[in-house]
């Protein structure tokens, strides 16, 4: 992240505890994308309920993320970060000695809880080992280790799929964490602070995460039994009754709540976080969909359809890596809305998909995706950081994060869905794709007419003429 040269000893091992830990919790993110069929046909499912490998672990990791931020306020960076990667570890092991669909997916939310401990601890750790000066190094370092996890992700995914088994990207998760473990213990000092008046909203986890839950297994149950069964009309119910319990539990809480009032009435930060939200999906649809068209009906292998996403990885981690230029001279509005426009033509270029599409006709839409999350995940940060105070930065972004991994989470659901409503499945992933598109292009309406941001100069030079 920095250079090493001018570092002591206990930071860099400190940074490296960070490094490993953030490329554990962002690769199991999209590793598991080329190994789904494989795990299909192990435990004989299909898409809706193997999608859960995935969205169980982002659902889980979205909605507790804040919680674990506001844990490491309470009891210590260095403290939860132990405890989140223990967890972490254990559940790999545990995930890699899977005997059915369950206990797999049981262990995946597990993950995710570890996950969620894990994040804000690794952000705070990071800036506390090294002066102010250096914080943009380490920004950029935390970026460029997201990014590789997103190009490994899918190619490691698919090796070992391919050559050994895909409980080995479990298995492999085990030293990788013990490591971080040993030189956090090693090298970061405590940092256990003497007096907060931080508090966890329980209720609010609680019922949102119920709301949630109940949505999608909804959703996904639908497809076999119809939406007019009585068990999804009760679920649907409980998603209704649970959102606005939660609802008024944040209005009564105040900046004590999961998501502050302070906060969440800002008009900036709402609308930024909707279209965060209803952008969120288009990631998470080409990761779980795209592996498997290619490997049931292209005849990839696992490798083959994780190397498949390095266009839209590598173009989405270069061009992160240059948004920070261009936000000087652009703004944040127009990022964000050059962003969603960007994943929107993306994604409606590859509703057009049939069987024999050939992977060299999905190549433009991946990069699109790319360039378009590249625009929009580091300005949507911007302003939302920008518009909160200071001591609020952290909760903001991580909020954020929550509405972008649940939003994704959620986004799946509904894909499955519609996959499964279809009469052939690559019928149906055009359709999701078409659909994303047009939540893509809500967004970008809203983002448009709604998010306050001045024009840049580039553009209103004409004006002033």
């Amino acid at each position: 992240m920095v250079s090493p040269l001018s570092l002591t000893k206990p930071q860099v091992y400190g940074l490296c505890a960070v490094a490993l830990a953030l490329f554990l919790i962002a690769i199991d993110m999209t590793a598991f994308a080329p190994a789904l069929p494989a795990i299909e046909r192990e435990f004989g499912f299909g898409i809706t309920t193997s999608q859960w490998v995935i969205n169980g672990y982002a659902l889980v990791f979205g909605i507790l993320v804040v919680t674990g931020g506001r844990l490491a306020d309470i009891y210590g960076k260095k403290r939860v970060f132990i405890v989140g990667t223990g967890i972490f570890a254990l559940c790999s092991l545990v995930g890699g000695l899977s005997v059915d669909m369950a206990m797999l997916l049981v262990v995946r939310c597990l993950m995710g809880v570890g996950a969620a401990l894990m994040w804000p601890s690794i952000i705070g750790m990071a800036y506390s080992l090294v002066s102010q000066e250096r914080a943009g190094q380490v920004g950029g370092g935390l970026m460029a280790i997201l990014g590789l996890a997103n190009i490994v992700g899918p190619i490691a995914g698919g090796i070992l799929s391919d050559f050994a088994s895909w409980r080995w990207i479990f298995f492999i998760n085990l030293p990788i964490a013990l490591a971080a473990i040993g030189l956090c213990w090693r090298a970061v000092p405590e940092d256990v602070p003497q007096d907060t008046r931080e508090k966890i909203d329980y209720l609010g986890v609680i019922t949102l995460s119920a709301a949630l839950f109940s949505l999608l297994i909804a959703l996904n149950q639908a497809s076999e039994i119809g939406f007019r069964h009585p068990l999804i009309v009760y679920l649907l119910m409980s998603f209704l009754v649970f959102i606005c319990i939660f609802i008024l539990l944040e209005r009564n809480n105040q900046d004590l709540a999961l998501i502050p009032v302070s906060i969440f009435m800002n008009k900036t930060f709402f609308l930024v976080g909707l279209v965060t939200l209803l952008s969120a999906m288009i990631f998470f649809s080409i990761i779980l969909f795209l592996p498997q068209f290619l490997v049931e009906y292209r005849g990839f292998s696992s490798l083959q359809a994780g190397m498949a996403l390095i266009p839209l990885m590598a173009t989405f981690a270069l061009t992160s890596y240059l948004s920070g230029s261009l936000h000087k001279s652009l703004g944040a509005k127009v990022l964000i809305c050059s962003g969603l426009l960007c994943k929107g033509a993306g994604i409606f270029s590859l509703s057009y998909l049939r069987q024999d599409t050939e992977y060299l006709e999905l190549i433009p839409g991946l990069v699109f995706l790319g360039i378009g999350i590249g625009l929009f995940n580091p300005a949507a940060t911007t302003a939302v950081v920008s518009v909160v105070d200071s001591g609020r930065s952290s909760l903001a972004s991580a909020i954020l994060y929550m509405f972008k991994i649940a939003g994704g989470a959620l986004g799946v659901g509904v894909n499955a869905a519609i996959v499964a409503f279809a009469p052939d499945i690559v019928g149906g992933i055009g359709r999701a794709y078409t659909v994303n598109a047009y939540f893509a292009l809500s967004a970008f309406v809203i983002a448009v007419f709604f998010i306050p941001g001045p024009i840049p100069p580039i553009f209103s030079r004409g004006k002033e003429k």
